[in-house]
């Protein structure tokens, strides 16, 4: 690959999927404010938050892909994104015990110096087990929640708390490869 991609992510997990698509890339954290307000459609919070993370590294970086993304989960009409304490990352788990929710991931892809700026949306369904406080507190335990939205990660333990899924996995966990290779694809960075 001659030109350069940037993931506008500090996320592990961004970097874990990216990298399976066999892409190089580096990364750069996007310092920027997400709108967070959980009443907005949720598909257009994380379409605002990957643009804004991809046109803030893209400012810096004109002549470089910039690959920003931004993951939330919706139930009732309601955005879950990362919980500020674990107080409140248990009443988020709470909410979604025995219930299905979707989960929503913006791309962006952008290319300053050729006027490029594509969007894209994938969203994916999941359904909790019903919860007692005994497995809420043994998830806790186990997982770092509070950089996760909604409180949970399906990569992590997810065994304990989810029952089952629709779509794809990558999409739930912050990145939908499938969209992600795509938007590469037409950018000339994949085959």
């Amino acid at each position: 690959m001659s030109e350069p991609l940037i993931l506008a992510s500090a996320s592990p997990r961004r970097r874990a999927l990216l990298t399976r698509l066999g892409c190089p890339f580096t990364v750069v954290e996007a310092r920027v404010v997400e709108d967070e307000d959980p009443l907005l459609d949720p598909r257009i919070m994380v379409a605002r938050n990957a643009a804004r993370k991809a046109d803030w590294v893209a400012a810096q970086h004109p002549d470089a892909w910039v690959l920003g993304a931004d993951t939330t989960v919706c139930i009732d009409g309601h955005a879950l994104n990362k919980p500020a304490d674990l107080t409140e990352a248990r009443a988020m788990l709470r909410r979604l015990s025995g219930r299905t929710h979707s989960v929503f991931t913006g791309l962006a892809l952008r290319r300053f110096d050729r006027g490029v700026a594509w969007d894209a949306t994938d969203t994916c369904d999941v359904t909790f087990r019903e919860l007692d406080e005994a497995r809420i507190d043994r998830y806790l335990s186990l997982v770092h929640v509070l950089d996760k939205a909604g409180a949970y990660g399906i990569q992590d333990h997810g065994e304990l708390i989810i029952a089952g899924h629709t779509g794809e996995v990558a999409t739930i966990m912050g990145l939908p490869l499938t969209l992600t290779k795509h938007l590469l694809t037409k950018a000339g960075l994949l085959t």
